[in-house]
């Protein structure tokens, strides 16, 4: 019955529905914007392995591990 899990005509399936869907002018910049994602990723993710193999950290490591500022002073009501 299930000889493999994903055939050619799925693949075919799921594009149409994605041109129907989101429209084949705004496929291209969904595309783009996914493999910016998908790069600042991959380049934040070997940042910390370095940082991490280093030692070192850096200045939004470092903005990160500072103090939280303040929290506001509670407020009472008094009647």
């Amino acid at each position: 019955m299930l000889r493999n899990g994903l055939e050619p005509w799925h693949l075919i399936v799921v594009a149409l529905v994605l041109i129907m869907l989101f429209g084949s002018k705004k496929l291209p910049d969904a595309a783009r914007g996914l493999g910016k994602s998908l790069r600042i990723l991959k380049s934040e993710a070997r940042a910390l392995k370095a940082d991490g193999a280093d030692g070192t950290v850096t200045a939004s490591a470092a903005s990160a591990d500072a103090e939280p500022a303040p929290a506001p002073a509670a407020r009472t009501h008094t009647s």
